[in-house]
């Protein structure tokens, strides 16, 4: 059984910790888009960590974790992950990468950074790890596949003739740079390949035996659905499609094998990175939210920065489950909110004077702005709560007010950073 965990939103929703709950149910564990430029958050029994590019079952002895043919694979940074956490005293995982898997090169993140300073005050708010210029580059079919680090030194150097010729125009004539030399890049690569050489494997063929076998399998999404670049909020978007119908193309599955997709829905709204964003709350009131959300505060997992807040936006996130086709919802850091005496929550929009309670596109999405309904709040602490009825009622409402909006049900409640602290219903 394949079942399927992704964002509803901006990402940043918890999608981390529920990640590691549902990959200790799963005998497969995929990251099957993104790379480098998000976070997952965990919290467990060895510490806290931030996973980039790991699969969440790393933790988990008997989970093979494979990193999917649809990731922009960073090596040092995956290496480092690696050896990150083994030294932390988890067990060495098993971990799989696709050897159709391709790489995000030192040039890409060049391209990237330089492109946002040229862009300057129109940039897109790049984490600046490469991943718009690695995603370029497979799709114009001039990327790296990890398979190609096995070939012969003569067909790769080819390759790498063909892409220098157009990456060097960009830096000599755009960004007035010295140009890249092809025997830079070769030594590169291959220092990528003695790196990988013990991680690489036919993925397809694993996949296609463990769904044979009936193996739980678990896909894992990174960011969320206003961050896909066909439905999201574009073009202040990712370059990975972040839906669970890619988590069959980005590892290679069938899609009518994904029975379950859980879509993670934040107690309220936070976003790193440019881009409309209806419910944005600022001043004293974002700050105070963000001091009190996560796990210790909302801050990019990769980047540190502070992510922006708002109110729980109940159009955004209805529109996010509809596009991962979710099957359940897992709400998220609901404890955060227990400081308020009230709580406004996003029902609708208003686009040129008439209430909408649909997600447009961009070009409407930025003349929207939120209608507001204000719940009671519980004002408490609702964290070590295990069963759904000992939560206050007010909670209560709050939860049954998200899932009749949202149409999806809530089917797991996180009241807190550990693992434990989960309330199913």
């Amino acid at each position: 059984m394949i079942k399927a965990i992704v964002g509803a939103c901006w990402g940043d929703e918890g999608k981390g910790k529920m990640t590691d709950v549902l990959a200790s149910e799963s005998d497969v564990v995929i990251r099957f888009q993104g790379g480098s430029n998000a976070g997952h958050t965990i919290i467990n029994e060895y510490g806290k960590f931030a996973l980039h590019q790991l699969p969440s079952g790393v933790f988990h002895t008997n989970i093979t974790n494979i990193i999917g043919n649809g990731v922009a694979l960073s090596v040092e940074k995956f290496i480092n992950e690696i050896n990150e956490v083994v030294s932390r005293g988890v067990p060495m995982p098993k971990i799989l990468v696709s050897d159709r898997c391709q790489i995000v090169m030192p040039y890409h993140v060049e391209l990237d950074s330089m492109e946002e300073a040229r862009l300057s005050s129109r940039s897109f708010g790049s984490t600046r790890s490469g991943i718009a210029p690695f995603y370029s580059d497979k799709f114009a079919k001039v990327g790296f596949q990890v398979s190609e680090l096995f070939d012969d030194k003569e067909s790769l150097m080819a390759r790498i003739e063909q892409v220098l010729a157009i990456k060097n125009c960009l830096y000599t004539n755009l960004y007035h740079v010295e140009p890249l030399k092809a025997e830079d890049v070769y030594n590169k690569l291959m220092e990528y390949k003695e790196l990988l050489a013990p991680y690489v494997a036919d993925t397809f063929t694993f996949l296609h035996n463990a769904v044979k076998e009936n193996k739980t399998i678990l896909l894992e999404g990174q960011l969320g659905s206003l961050k896909d670049p066909d439905f999201g909020i574009y073009p202040m978007v990712t370059s990975s499609n972040t839906i669970a119908a890619y988590g069959a193309v980005g590892a290679g599955l069938p899609p009518y094998e994904i029975k379950e997709i859980i879509t993670v829905v934040k107690a309220y709204s936070s976003a790193v990175g440019a881009g409309e964003f209806v419910s944005e709350i600022f001043g004293d009131e974002a700050d105070e939210l963000r001091r009190r959300g996560g796990d210790g505060g909302e801050y990019g997992a990769t980047t540190g920065r502070p992510r922006r807040m708002g109110w729980l936006d109940l159009v955004a996130s209805r529109y996010g489950c509809q596009v991962q086709s979710a099957t359940s919802v897992a709400f998220t850091v609901l404890d955060a909110l227990g400081y308020l005496d009230e709580i406004p929550v996003c029902v609708a929009y208003e686009l040129d004077g008439k209430r909408i309670d649909y997600f447009p596109a961009t070009a409407q999405l930025k003349r929207c702005k939120p209608i507001l309904e204000v719940l009671p709040g519980w004002k408490c602490d609702i964290r070590g709560i295990k069963k759904y009825e000992d939560l206050p009622e007010n909670a209560r409402r709050y939860v049954e007010f998200t899932e009749k909006h949202l149409g999806v049900p809530i089917r797991m409640v996180s009241n807190g950073p550990s693992r434990d602290d989960i309330i199913y219903r």
